[in-house]
């Protein structure tokens, strides 16, 4: 059997830090891909504990840091004023594949609101989930907004600023209150001034600005230990935390990784994906934010990188690996389904 090897490579590189992660993809004998990532693993206090590669690098954190651009939904009161519950967290937290589950509670969010598709502003697009998809494509059904995969962290911008009296309309644009307070928060939570780092547009159309990995691994080790920050804040990330472990499903969706971690450590863990190869993470019981980005952008190096961290932090426990094997170690398949080989951590590395 020919096998598709997913090495991680940590030479020290610099003081203070290891060589990016080197992700080699083989066939037979020889390399024939690779990935290079680099991570960082911080703690509350603004510490770096790991990193590989250039932690002050700056990265765009796209979908990866919407737990952050959450808080401001449950913190305003906006989640309370509507009654919304878990799920309804969860999914301002998603990046989520369009399936029924999702896109059905989208729009009754909206009906909720006084709001509908034409509301939001993130654009059509057809879900990534397959068979639903196919579905569609067959009853002759074309996608739209309340699809997008970002269409419930738009839900939640809608409804804070709804809830703050606020225009709903142009909610996505950098001088809305909505955008503006998602960069205050970064800054506070990051402890990084961000009032000079480069700007762009998401593929949602909110505004993406550049943070250093290091930043976001410690804005997410914040959300893992938040005893520091006002009690208001405090609680707005811990219930954040419980509505995505008890609704992980709602953040990614059926079978992929962020909800198979999800459903396999609860509240152990907070973890999302981000476009171009960028992970983050959360990790309660060591108090520690993990960030990473694929130079490359491709995700199948950052999930199994991200895979391999949690297990040589010690996250991962053996029952946790066991269940989640098939994600440590990928299978590949051709298109007769044919088993190829695997994609996998190279087995001699730790920290």
């Amino acid at each position: 059997m020919t096998e598709e090897i997913l090495r991680v490579q940590t030479n020290t590189a610099g003081a203070g830090s290891a060589a990016p992660i080197a992700v080699e993809v083989t066939r037979g004998g020889m390399v024939e891909s690779f990935h290079r990532v680099i991570a960082a693993v911080a703690d509350a206090s603004g510490s770096l504990r790991h990193a590989w590669g250039d932690a002050d690098r700056l990265v765009y954190g796209r979908s990866a840091i919407k737990p952050l651009q959450a808080i401001p939904f449950v913190e305003s009161g906006a989640a309370d004023a509507y009654g919304l519950a878990d799920r309804h967290i969860s999914l301002a937290c998603a990046s989520h594949s369009g399936e029924t589950m999702h896109t059905e509670t989208v729009d009754a969010w909206l009906s909720q609101l006084g709001l509908g598709n034409d509301d939001l502003e993130c654009g059509n697009q057809l879900p990534s989930h397959e068979p639903t998809a196919h579905a569609m494509i067959r009853k002759g059904e074309s996608a739209c907004r309340i699809h997008n995969n970002c269409s419930g962290k738009h839900c939640g911008f809608l409804s804070t600023a709804k809830h703050l009296g606020e225009p709903t309309k142009g909610y996505i644009r950098a001088d809305h209150p909505v955008q503006k307070r998602l960069i205050k928060l970064c800054e506070e939570l990051g402890g990084e001034d961000l009032s000079a780092t480069p700007r762009g547009i998401d593929g949602c159309g909110i505004p993406v600005f550049g943070m250093s990995l290091k930043a976001m691994a410690v804005a997410m080790a914040r959300m893992a230990d938040p005893a520091e920050l006002s009690a208001k804040r405090r609680e707005a990330i811990l219930r954040i935390r419980k509505a995505v472990a008890a609704e992980p499903l709602m953040i990614a969706g059926t079978g992929r990784f962020g909800s198979l971690v999800l459903q396999q450590l609860g509240e152990r863990i907070l973890l999302k994906t981000g476009a171009e190869g960028v992970y983050t993470a959360a990790i309660p019981e060591l108090g520690l934010g993990i960030a990473l980005k694929v130079d490359d952008g491709h995700g199948r190096a950052s999930t199994v990188a991200l895979g391999w961290i949690l297990t040589q932090l010690g996250v991962l426990k053996q029952a946790d690996r066991e269940a989640l094997a098939s994600q440590l170690t990928v299978p590949v398949t051709n298109w007769e389904g044919y088993g190829c080989g695997v994609i996998r951590p190279a087995p001699d590395l730790s920290l």
